[in-house]
């Protein structure tokens, strides 16, 4: 698959880029070089392969859940500015 001048044109006209007939013949270049490279990818049978959301295999940073008991009421309340006892009390909003 090859690309024109005039497609790269086009699509620099699209993103608002001004390109010199230099810069043009350049980029078209350049982008031919990038297809056919791909097309050579295309190429290579990975039928084989295994499909990755990532090119190395990430874990998570976090430790592992563990159930344990939590803090009693009492023990949660008691560094609170203020409580009723049974609740956490805050400034009413609206």
């Amino acid at each position: 698959m090859k690309i024109t001048a005039e497609e790269v044109a086009h699509v620099a006209r699209l993103a608002r880029l001004k390109l010199s007939p230099e810069q043009t013949e350049k980029l078209t270049g350049q982008m031919n070089d990038i297809l056919s490279a791909m097309d050579k990818l295309r190429e290579v049978d990975t039928s084989q392969v295994e499909a990755t959301s990532h090119a190395l295999e990430l874990t998570g940073a976090f430790r592992p859940d563990e159930a344990k008991a939590s803090l009693d009421r009492d023990q949660s309340l008691k560094n609170a500015p203020a409580t009723d006892g049974e609740n956490f009390v805050v400034p009413r909003v609206i």
